[in-house]
């Protein structure tokens, strides 16, 4: 097999595996319970949580654990628009955000919210000169994701923060950052963001854990998403899968100095070679370094993923989460409705080489040769 689609998951590290193993066995205690499994077990969890902390660049007690960037990005939305309003209704994001945002962002259109769109350019760029116009005195959050999942692009956070002092408006800036986290240099001051959404299934860790930054002043006025008990200091309620943030830990742990070289390198690899075939589109090659947006236009991209997948190499025609419907973030992006329709994801991860893009480039020229799917 030859996996070319880290964007939506990533094999999980053996140093990962380790973790959630001695923390399922050796230290399984619950962190709430008061004898010494239980202390020990917290302790560890904490010591987790400044690992992930200080990646990121923040202070422990600004990172709460939850189950995925999903509930990070739900928490963060609802609980910005309940903190402010009463100081006004509208709200600015993008067209291309993860279906995370989307989906809490439509409901609160439903609910009499005024939500702006932001649309990206034909790359997949979004303007800083529009997300400057777009934030108005009564505008009470930004959401802005930091890369995009489909086609690697970095988006305009910091001009989002800069647009927000220069209005004088309460609003709050969160960004989605799971695609970003370990890839792309940032920290949540230096962006100017209020919450900051991660997870852990994107940088070698296991799926069902991710954090949500608060920044420190907003903490004792962050109502919890869900209701129960008091773990995590009251804001998330539930008992701490221990196990799952014990891998976190360690895949962060684990992110090699060089794991963004050794990935841009074969990305760029993969943005020479694969476009220069008769038939293939290059529609993006991103900002970040794992992540290549291309088209084959005479072919479905849904199509062309159940074919190459069927010869053993795993791509996308988006994010995991449209099973097969097509993808928004291509739809927003004015291109040509064929260059929409064959659009491909190929993403790369520290294990990923060139010879994979090599056997992925025989299985295109093949495709655009034949102007078949059938091998």
């Amino acid at each position: 097999m030859i996996y070319l689609d880290h964007a939506a998951t990533t094999p999980v590290c053996p140093e990962a595996a380790r973790a959630a193993l001695e923390a399922m066995t050796g230290g399984f205690g619950n962190p709430s319970s008061q004898y010494s499994l239980g202390r020990e077990a917290a302790k560890a969890r904490e010591a987790h949580r400044a690992v992930i902390a200080r990646a990121l660049g923040c202070e422990p007690g600004e990172l709460v654990f939850t189950s995925c960037g999903t509930e990070g990005d739900n928490w963060a939305i609802r609980s910005a628009v309940e903190l402010n309003r009463k100081k006004g209704s509208h709200i600015v994001t993008t067209a291309i955000e993860h279906d995370a945002v989307l989906g809490p962002m439509k409901a609160l259109e439903k609910e009499g919210f005024e939500v702006t769109w932001l649309k990206p350019d034909a790359g997949g760029h979004i303007d800083p000169e529009e997300v400057r116009a777009a934030v108005r005195a009564d505008t009470i959050l930004v959401s802005m994701m930091l890369v995009n999942n489909e086609v690697g692009t970095r988006l305009p956070v910091e001009a989002a923060a800069q647009a927000i002092k220069a209005a004088g408006s309460p609003t709050l800036l969160h960004t989605d950052a799971v695609q970003g986290f370990l890839k792309v240099p940032f920290t949540p001051k230096g962006l100017g963001a209020d919450l900051v959404t991660l997870c852990g299934h994107k940088i070698r860790g296991p799926k069902g854990i991710g954090a949500l930054y608060i920044k420190k002043a907003l903490i004792p006025k962050i109502k919890p998403l869900l209701l129960g008990g008091g773990q995590e200091n009251g804001l998330r309620p539930g008992t701490e899968p221990t196990a799952q943030i014990a891998a976190f830990a360690a895949a962060v742990g684990a992110w090699g100095a060089d794991f963004n070289d050794r990935i841009r390198a074969v990305k760029d690899y993969a943005a020479n070679i694969l476009p220069a075939i008769e038939g293939v589109t290059l529609i993006s090659r991103g900002d970040a370094p794992h992540i290549l947006a291309l088209s084959l236009p005479d072919f479905s991209g849904q199509t062309l993923v159940e074919a190459l997948g069927s010869q053993g190499v795993c791509v996308s025609s988006g994010s995991a989460c449209h099973r097969g419907k097509p993808s928004h973030v291509f739809e927003a992006m004015p291109l040509p409705s064929k260059v929409k329709y064959g659009a491909i994801r190929v993403s790369f991860g520290p294990e990923s080489t060139t010879r994979e893009v090599d056997e992925l480039a025989g299985l295109l020229r093949h495709i655009c040769g034949k102007k078949t799917l059938l091998f």
